[in-house]
Formats: C-alpha cells, structure tokens, sequence
C-alpha cells in the first residue's frame, strides 16, 4: 500500500526519517551504454521516474500483474509519443491479463480520438531460463511462486531483483548463486500466504550468498533504522532512491 499508509497513525507511518516514505516498489536498471530498463509500472512512476532524473527508457520488464506493479502503465504514454513504440517484457499469462485490463491500450480497434494520445506499447512474452538481450543487456528471467501465481525475477549479471515471492525453488536458488547483489522482497514477521517473510528472506539471502542484499516491498511495521539494527551483515532493507553499481 506504500508507507504512509492511508489513515494509519503508527510511528513509521508519522516518521521524519525520508528512508520510511515508500512508494510501490520498482527498479531502474540502466547499462553502460546509457540504455534503460524499467522493472513494473507502479502507480507511482511518474513520480519515481522524475526523482531518478529519467525521462526515458528503453525496455519495460514486467514481474506480474498486480496492481502495485502495474497501474502506473499510462504515464509510459509520455516516453512512447517521445521515442516510439516500448516494448513490453514478462511472463505471457502477464501480458496478456495486462492487455485485457489495459484494452484501451492494446486494442488496435481503439483509436485515440485526434488531438488525443494513447501509450504506444508492443508485448514481447518471456520465457523462463531462457537468456536474452534487452536493451544491450543479457537478462535471464527467473520463474517463483507468489502463492498460486507464477512470477518473474530478473538477472543481469552480477545483480539479481525478484520481489513478490513465497518460495524460491533450488531451481530459481542455482539461477541467484553468483549474483554480487540481491534485492529481495520480504514483507511481515508472520509468515505471509503469497511473500516471504522477513526471516525467510534472510534465509534466501543466505542460500543465495550475495555480497549484500537488499530487502524490499517492505511495509511501515518496521521503521528503516530499526530494521537495519536487527537484520544480518550483508542485508540491509532497501529505501526509495537508493543506488547500487555493479
């Protein structure tokens, strides 16, 4: 729900601490050559796109098709009337559950009236396991459960981004191991039916055997300090706006 948290009078959610002020989580990746890659379209984009000081990308990669991960897909209208059609990177079921609640979008029979304007977007289906380049990138697509819903997590080479998932099978494991940095999704203390929990991620974390990981799609239970104190060398949560190289 992001943090603040609509209506909520908690200490994180009143906190003074910029690190406790989270939108719908999202990545940016952007390769050596400049080019870009957007992780999801939360309803936050427009917003996290001009706090990164970014006013285009090359490639969006979709992990599923929750509405925190998607219903931002309009303010790309504004990059695509730029610089042409984006493609549309992610599992097929996604993509396809994205073109039906987004079919003003997709349908070509829909035709901005004139004087009017649509996202010009292109879906491209994934396939588990398979490597391929994006944007002069090699991405690998990683398959994981988020309850009943298969999502999708991302490598590019040294660093690795899966969030919204329950479990993470020795299969996804094998994939991760090598990676220098992780970001990791981790949600409550109790143990969650579709995400894992702050402890169960550490254990990935551990299985994994990053340099550092980074946990996130975080909740206002836990202030970023006091998260930071209690979690294990080489996990620290994640905040909006941070930045790693690798």
């Amino acid at each position: 729900m992001g943090v603040p948290v609509l209506g909520c009078t908690c200490h994180v959610c009143h906190s003074d601490d910029p690190r406790d002020r989270r939108t719908r989580v999202a990545a940016l990746i952007e390769g050596p050559d400049g080019h870009r890659i957007l992780i999801d379209t939360p309803p936050e984009l427009r917003l996290q796109l001009l706090s990164a000081g970014a006013d285009a990308v090359d490639a969006v990669l979709y992990t599923h098709d929750h509405a925190d991960h998607v219903h931002g897909i309009d303010d790309l209208r504004a990059i695509s009337q730029r610089n042409g059609a984006l493609p549309l990177y992610g599992p097929a079921d996604t993509l396809e559950r994205i073109s039906h609640r987004f079919d003003y979008i997709f349908d070509p029979a829909v035709v901005a009236p004139k004087g009017t304007s649509k996202p010009d977007l292109e879906r491209r289906p994934l396939e588990a396991g398979r490597e391929v380049e994006i944007a002069g990138m090699s991405v690998l697509p990683i398959a994981l459960s988020h309850g009943a819903m298969t999502v999708y997590g991302y490598r590019f080479g040294a660093f690795a981004y899966v969030t919204d998932a329950k479990t993470v099978s020795d299969e996804a494991l094998a994939a991760l191991r090598g990676v220098r940095i992780l970001v990791l999704n981790a949600l409550f203390d109790r143990p969650h039916p579709t995400h894992l929990s702050i402890a169960e991620a550490v254990d990935v974390a551990r299985a994994v055997e990053a340099e550092q990981t980074f946990l996130t799609h975080l909740t206002h239970k836990f202030s970023h300090a006091e998260l930071s104190a209690r979690l294990p060398e080489g996990v620290a949560p994640a905040h909006d706006g941070l930045r790693v190289t690798f």
